[in-house]
């Protein structure tokens, strides 16, 4: 159950690096200037786009979900993210009812992959730490969205680290995750910390035709009550600069450095072709450009509620990688070698049960659904 690594040569590490500390410094430069403007500006042109090539990805990369988990199970997911998307609508209508059923139903969809996705030993701890969160969210739910929507920036530097291992040696990927954990932790933690104090804007002048003073980004970035204070606008920045990262990594980065990830999507689905998926993800930008640009609030609410099931489904993924690497699965420095010689990288992946791909230099294992299959190879 694995999946083959690319087929080219890796990334050219120098250049890979350069371009990386480049990004960084220019996401912090212009969040930092208007943190308001670069997180409107990066819903209008990018949000969509990174849902749609996000899902991609997910699909191709775990393949084998759908196949491995079972249709019941599957169907069970659709209906709990529909209800995700449905409380999301009804959240401005209903208000409390409708973002405790969200809760309620984003909790319920990790408490059922938890079994599906982890191993026997780690599932006790990891219910434990999730009926804490449950009731911590439940407990205060406006900071529940505002953390989620924090966390959900994040989490794409799960997705990084596991794709380091393609990288040609063990010094490359350390520094590559370092380089990952420090726009991802330690650059927000200075920003709220207020190190970053002197340099923060706060001028929403290019975007005011679209948020007016902007206190209704402010909102949803921040802890409640910190709407117009320095603890708000420190926030926001983070959260600017976090999306930033985000939407580049989902539109520029694994688009170039893993394109191989879509490989057995295009074989399960040959009508959806790269060309087609960025097709479809630029009309669905540019209808929602028109309509945020028309009514930013309600475009953004729609936007919302419909991008909603890419961050819950997320959540299983992120704990089935953490998972092998809890079990000490899937060897980072490992290569496979092919009959010509040739050094290639075996990429380990959850949900891979498809049989009709080979992979060269690696035996496949017989017998056993892909359940199984997932267990014996973590």
């Amino acid at each position: 159950m694995t999946l083959p690594g690319p087929t080219g040569a890796g990334p050219r590490v120098a250049v890979l690096f350069t371009s990386c500390l480049v990004v960084v410094a220019g996401s912090l430069a212009v969040s930092l200037a208007s943190a308001v403007s670069t997180v409107v500006l990066g819903v209008v042109l990018l949000g969509v786009l990174h849902a749609v090539l996000e899902l991609r990805y997910v699909a191709g990369r775990f393949s084998g979900l759908a196949l491995g988990l079972g249709r019941p199970f599957m169907r069970l997911v659709a209906v709990l993210l529909a209800g995700i998307v449905l409380s999301r609508l009804l959240g401005g209508l209903v208000g409390r009812p409708a973002n405790v059923a969200e809760i309620l139903l984003g909790y319920a969809l990790v408490a059922v992959s938890i079994p599906r996705v982890l191993a026997r030993p780690q599932r006790v701890p990891v219910w434990a730490l999730t009926g804490v969160a449950a009731l911590a969210s439940l407990r205060w739910p406006e900071e529940h969205f505002v953390a989620l929507a924090h966390l959900h920036l994040v989490t794409v530097v799960v997705f990084l680290w596991e794709w380091s291992r393609r990288l040609p040696s063990a010094r490359s990927r350390r520094a590559f995750r370092v380089l990952q954990a420090g726009w991802a932790l330690v650059i927000p933690a200075l920003i709220v910390a207020g190190w970053a104090d002197s340099w923060l804007g706060t001028d929403a002048t290019f975007v005011r035709s679209l948020v007016g003073d902007g206190h209704s980004v402010v909102a949803g970035a921040q802890p409640p009550g910190g709407v117009g204070t320095v603890v708000g606008t420190r926030f926001l920045a983070a959260f600017a600069f976090l999306q930033t990262m985000h939407l580049l990594t989902w539109v520029a980065f694994f688009p170039r450095h893993a394109p191989d990830a879509a490989a057995d999507l295009e074989e399960r689905l040959p009508w959806l072709t790269g060309a087609r998926v960025w097709a479809i993800g630029f009309l669905g930008a540019a209808m929602f450009a028109v309509l945020l640009v028309s009514d930013y609030s309600t475009g953004v609410v729609l936007h919302d509620a419909l991008g909603s099931p890419h961050v819950y489904v997320e959540i299983p993924l992120v704990l089935a990688l953490l998972g092998r690497r809890w079990s000490g699965g899937g060897p980072d420095d490992s290569d496979v070698t092919s009959p010509d010689g040739a050094q290639r990288r075996a990429l380990i992946t959850p949900w891979r049960p498809a049989p009709h791909r080979r992979t060269v230099g690696v035996s496949s294992k017989e017998g056993g659904g892909p359940r199984s299959d997932f267990f014996r190879n973590v």
